[in-house]
């Protein structure tokens, strides 16, 4: 089944996004969707109004543990809502971050 997300971007800027790509080589960490060709991760955090796994203590603190380690590594971060996953905003950080030099 192919992923809407994927598709979006494919078709918007014309580049492949991988979903749920492990990036790290001993941890077991996943990011939502990725471009590997340019080490840009899109990370979706859900529950930021309900006290999801993401916004409550444990989650948050590995959660930052997880994107510090990727951005160590070389890889750029965008975090968004699931709302925001499909809007122009997140198209246009992608296309900054694919440009950026």
């Amino acid at each position: 089944m192919i992923d809407v997300f994927c598709a979006y971007i494919k078709n918007q800027l014309g580049v492949s996004v991988e979903k749920e790509y492990r990036f790290h080589p001993t941890r077991k960490w996943r990011f939502d969707y990725c471009i590997p060709s340019k080490m840009i991760a899109i990370e979706v955090e859900g529950g930021a109004y309900t006290q999801g796994r993401h916004t409550r203590g444990k989650g948050f603190i590995a959660d930052m543990e997880k994107y510090n380690t990727a951005v160590c590594m070389g890889w750029k971060l965008i975090r968004v809502t699931p709302d925001q996953l499909l809007s122009l905003q997140t198209v246009n950080y992608i296309r900054e971050l694919i440009n950026l030099k």
